[in-house]
């Protein structure tokens, strides 16, 4: 499978060092190694979601609770969740740490993919929503950690996109 699981377990270990137990997660191709992850660690749970916009709602419990968590998803689930964002995570300051793996930019295969790819940024703008690519192992764990940071700190979502050239792994 040409998903990378070295930048897999970067991304993992990254979420773990934040404290994070709980991930919610539909399946989907560039988040596989990082379900089966949380899956296989005892320290965390691993919510499987019917639909994505469910994941706000685990997330917003979480929260409740205490649990710091994050939601993996695809960009075509984010922009399915908006409402959910909009009226939960927004409307009562859920930090939520989003996940998006950033399928349609350059190098996309897919034709289904591609649509998806080309809206995500300008609804992550005009929800207002922090966001930044993860496309180099270099910056992976500072990244998330900051995303954490801000999400805890300003009770907000924050999104990071997981793209292309760190999760993909070009056959030679």
């Amino acid at each position: 499978m040409p998903v990378s699981m070295t930048n897999s377990r970067l991304i993992y270990d990254a979420l773990r060092a934040c404290d994070v137990r709980i991930m919610s997660a539909l399946p989907e191709t560039w988040l596989v190694h990082l379900i089966r992850m949380a899956e296989d660690d005892p320290a965390v749970r691993l919510v499987r979601l019917a639909k994505e916009e469910e994941g706000i709602g685990i997330s917003a419990g979480a929260h409740l609770a205490g649990v710091k968590s994050a939601l993996l998803m695809q960009n075509h689930g984010f922009l399915q969740s908006v409402n959910g964002i909009v009226s939960l995570a927004q409307l009562y300051r859920i930090p939520l740490l989003m996940l998006i793996s950033y399928r349609g930019e350059f190098g996309e295969r897919d034709p289904w993919q591609t649509e998806g790819g080309g809206a995500t940024e300008s609804v992550l703008q005009a929800l207002r929503i922090p966001y930044q690519r993860l496309d180099d192992p270099s910056h992976v764990a500072r990244r998330i950690q900051k995303a954490q940071t801000l999400a805890e700190a300003a009770l907000r979502p924050v999104a990071l996109l997981l793209c292309r050239d760190l999760m993909w792994e070009e056959a030679s």
